[in-house]
This record gives structure tokens, C-alpha cells and sequence, in this order.
């Protein structure tokens, strides 16, 4: 095994914390700013990298970390070891109310799982993170997630980040249809495509947006029930109208009229 062991923790319902709990020299790695608390004997260092890369050259590191910022991530990620005696934790809060799902990597199809790009929150050392393309120019224009996404590979635990209720599916050679932006994460063996919601009048009138994501294949996908951007449209002044019209061609046209 390449990935340090570690054991974890989830704590709480709707805004959770991932607890880790590390022996002497294990190290686990999170996102900046990610950690909540951490007991006495834990040392954190910032880096460039995941680590994952022992004899990797300053240029690969400085290259590897240039494609985070790509991703919208920090540039750093910051590295925490157990240098105590004893067992030792730190804890690691989510971003904003939802659900941390623990994944183990060695138990994913190829050791590879492909999420959105803001989804990792932490993992144990040894797990490597890249940047993915979306080669197809309709899921990346309007599918949610973008054209880059990210890859995660090991074969320890890795905890990813999603809104509201997360919910793993396992698909045999099927089709999954799913709003655009719940989607999380899925094994490389899925394909991620878009398709138009229907006819035109329910692409028009059905409120449920213009297209949705279609997810096939044999595999793993792990859904969101409520993504950030849709928690923000509630959360704006436009409220509920935002929620209604947000997935029609009218948009916010019935606003015009209102006024």
C-alpha cells in the first residue's frame, strides 16, 4: 500500500467534520485553510504538491501546483504529520453545509476517481491529485462542472466535499440522467455527457433547465442533492423566483413584467 493508513471520523449531520486520527509519521494532506482543529504532537507544513511524488523535481512540483490554480484551488496544500508518541487527530470542516464522504481509492475501479473541481477536502498521504479534461466541448460548456475537473488516484482514503445530501450510485452498463451540477464525482469507466431536457416546450417551460447530465457506463457516481450555486441563487434577493425560472429559456424575463 502506498497511501498512509489512517484511521477517521465523521462528525455531525448537516455541516460536518471529517475527524482523522493519525499514528506516529502518518500524514495527511487537505486543502488550505480546510483543518478545524488539531490536538498537541501534530505539525503541519505548507507545499507545493500532494506529496505523492517523493523524488518529483522542483520544476514537476512547481508545474503540478500551477495546475491547481487552473482548477480555482490554492496553489499550496498544506501537509499534517503525527510527530508524537501516541496517536494523535485533526479535524478538517467543510466549506459550506453539506456532506463529507469518505472514499477509499483502493477499492475504486483503476484507483481513480474523477470529482468536480472544488469537491476535495482531504486525504492520506500518498494520493495523488491532477487536473482532468472534459474532452466534450457540450458537458464542459454546459454541463455544470466545466471543462476541468479533477483526478484523484491512490489506493488510501480520500474525503470529497458535496451540497447538501451526497448519494453514491452504481450503474450497470446503464443510463443516468441528473441535473446539471449535481454531479460530484464519477469512476473513469462513466461517461459524462449532456443531453437537451426533452422537447422544446419542456426546455422552455419545464424549469428543470435546458439540458441535463447524462452519465453512462458501468461504474460508480456520486451525486450532490444541493450544489453551491444553487444554495446561492435561494440565498439571493431574487429568492425563489431565481429557483423557479433559473432552469427556463425565460430566465429572469418574467421579472420585466412584474416590475
Amino acid at each position: 500500500m502506498n497511501s498512509h493508513e489512517i484511521d477517521y471520523k465523521i462528525i455531525g449531520e448537516d455541516i460536518q467534520v471529517v475527524e482523522v486520527e493519525l499514528d506516529p509519521n502518518e500524514t495527511v494532506i487537505a486543502e488550505a485553510g480546510a483543518m478545524l482543529y488539531m490536538e498537541d504532537g501534530i505539525q503541519f507544513e505548507t507545499k507545493m504538491g500532494d506529496g505523492s511524488e517523493a523524488n518529483q523535481s522542483i520544476m514537476g512540483k512547481i508545474f503540478q501546483a500551477g495546475t491547481r490554480l487552473i482548477t480555482g484551488e490554492s496553489l499550496f496544500m498544506t501537509h499534517f504529520t503525527n510527530r508524537g508518541y501516541g496517536k494523535r487527530k485533526v479535524a478538517f470542516a467543510a466549506p459550506y453545509p453539506g456532506t463529507i464522504m469518505p472514499i477509499d481509492l483502493g477499492k475504486i475501479y483503476g484507483n481513480e476517481l474523477i470529482v468536480q473541481k472544488d469537491g476535495f477536502l482531504c486525504a492520506a498521504l500518498g494520493t495523488s491529485m491532477k487536473i482532468h479534461f472534459n474532452q466534450r466541448i457540450g458537458s464542459g460548456l454546459f454541463g455544470g462542472e466545466g471543462f476541468i475537473l479533477q483526478k484523484l488516484r491512490g489506493d488510501g482514503m480520500a474525503f470529497v466535499h458535496a451540497g447538501g445530501v451526497m448519494m453514491e450510485r452504481q450503474l450497470n452498463n446503464e443510463t443516468l440522467r441528473v441535473d446539471t451540477g449535481c454531479v460530484v464525482g464519477f469512476e473513469p469507466s462513466i461517461s459524462f455527457d449532456i443531453q437537451r431536457a426533452g422537447g422544446l416546450k419542456s426546455m422552455v417551460f419545464g424549469g428543470e433547465g435546458m439540458f441535463l447530465a447524462t452519465l453512462r457506463g458501468t461504474g460508480k457516481v456520486y451525486l450532490q442533492s444541493m450544489p453551491i450555486s444553487k444554495l446561492i441563487d435561494r440565498l439571493s434577493p431574487r429568492g425563489g423566483n431565481a429557483h423557479k425560472e433559473s432552469g427556463s429559456v425565460l430566465g429572469g424575463l418574467g421579472n420585466l413584467f412584474e416590475g
